[in-house]
């Protein structure tokens, strides 16, 4: 769980194309499961967390986390994110 209490989290950048269509996968599957996302943006984040999420994120945006577990990166797989969304909901 983030800070601002969202089930997942995608880490992104802009202009990255492969986290334009993470963000309508992770969009669609946390509102059918009626869980809350964030977005956070690696490279901009920077200037606040000394570059950390651009270290452990950089190279493989998109990533999504579900309750602080990572659980895909690059091209999100729905079924896999809705998967995980539901076991986390037990």
């Amino acid at each position: 769980m983030t800070d601002d209490g969202a089930r997942v989290v995608l880490y992104g950048r802009a202009g990255c194309h492969l986290c334009d269509e993470a963000r309508e996968v992770v969009a669609r599957a946390a509102a059918d499961a009626g869980a809350t996302w964030t977005e956070v943006d690696v490279d901009a984040a920077a200037v606040h967390d000394g570059g950390r999420l651009r270290r452990e994120y950089g190279e493989q945006v998109p990533v999504v986390l579900v309750d602080g577990v990572p659980r895909g990166f690059w091209r999100i797989d729905p079924v896999r994110l809705a998967r995980a969304l539901a076991a986390g909901a037990r």
